[in-house]
Order: C-alpha cells, then sequence, then structure tokens
C-alpha cells in the first residue's frame, strides 16, 4: 500500500473511531496491536501482563482519540499512551523505589564492548530480570529515548534517581552479562 494510500486509510479508521464505530476499531487494534505488544513486552513481567497492559491501553487510546489533532504521528500517539499505561502500572504497584545515592553507581565502563559481544536475545532476557524500577527507567531511556527529565515527570521521581536507576540498571546487566560469557565458557568482558 502506497504511503498516501496509508495515510487516508489510518485518518478513515481514526474518523471512524472517533464515532464510536466498532468495525473502525477493531481495524484500529488489528492494525497496530502487534507493534504495541512489543512494546508493553518490554515493560512487563511477563507475557499475561504484557496482554493487560495492552488491553488497558487501548481503552484509553479509544477513549481519547478524539482529542488525536492529527498532527505528528498516530502511531507515535498510540505508542506514548501504551508506555503511560504500563508506567501507571508500575506506580500503582508501588514498586518504584527511590534510590538517591547517585555516587554510589558508577558510569565509566564500556558499553560498546559490552553490545558487541552479547547477541539480542541474551540482553532482552537480561533487560527483562531486572528489577521493575531499574527496567522501567533503562528501557525509558536506552530504548524508547525519552530524557531523564520525561522519565522523571511520566514516573514521579527526581532526575537524579532517574540518573541513578539507569546507572544501576547498567551495572546489573554488566554484571550479568559478564557472569553469563564467564560460565559458558564465553569470552570474559573486561570490567
Amino acid at each position: 500500500m502506497s504511503q498516501k494510500k496509508f495515510l487516508n486509510s489510518i485518518d478513515k479508521i481514526i474518523k471512524g473511531c472517533v464515532a464510536g464505530n466498532i468495525k473502525y476499531q477493531e481495524m484500529l487494534y488489528k492494525q497496530l496491536s502487534g507493534k504495541m505488544f512489543a512494546v508493553c513486552l518490554r515493560y512487563s513481567k511477563d507475557y499475561t501482563e504484557a496482554e493487560d497492559i495492552l488491553q488497558e491501553g487501548f481503552i484509553k487510546v479509544f477513549e481519547k482519540i478524539n482529542q488525536f489533532k492529527f498532527k505528528g504521528s498516530f502511531e507515535g500517539w498510540v505508542r506514548r499512551i501504551i508506555v503511560n499505561t504500563a508506567l501507571d502500572k508500575y506506580r500503582k504497584q508501588n514498586i518504584l523505589q527511590t534510590v538517591d545515592d547517585i555516587s554510589k553507581y558508577s558510569e565509566d565502563f564500556n558499553y560498546d564492548d559490552v553490545i558487541s559481544k552479547i547477541t539480542s536475545n541474551d540482553l532482552l532476557k537480561f533487560i527483562h530480570e531486572l528489577t521493575p524500577k531499574y527496567k522501567v527507567v533503562f528501557i525509558s531511556y536506552a530504548i524508547e529515548g525519552y530524557s531523564h527529565k520525561e522519565i522523571s515527570d511520566m514516573l514521579g521521581i527526581s532526575v537524579g534517581t532517574s540518573k541513578s536507576n539507569l546507572s544501576r540498571a547498567r551495572q546489573i546487566l554488566q554484571d550479568k552479562i559478564n557472569k553469563y560469557y564467564t560460565d559458558e565458557g564465553k569470552i570474559k568482558l573486561l570490567k
């Protein structure tokens, strides 16, 4: 489908959703649910939780779709709602704890060496094993591209706490990677 046809199609689907037409809601869900589920998996502890986030997120999308101004990417707008839904879930569960001592954690290791020696599946597994407070900040910053200021606003934590949690997540990931590659008889990464 050409880009112009796709844009006309998505505009038509959005307008149908605004009108409350279930057929168009189903079309929108089918078109975006796969990509949005991948986002949900990054923020969840398991498949079931990701499904819950996806469902809650799409309910919010349909409730707020009349607020979309047809400026910018609609998919980006939906993604933002899905990410915020995931973050809300963590806030409600009260599992984000403040880490105030930034000096306790160091950011001076070479991430390029680490990343070049690990498979993406291994890295995703290690990220998924992080505690929620570290995983949410790491994914938001390193994968989703949010700034520490945006993360602090979304999570209700300080910028310093965001930086500290990111630093701690990186340290934990490096430790897991070093242990895995040493235990598996693979390569020992620089420490």
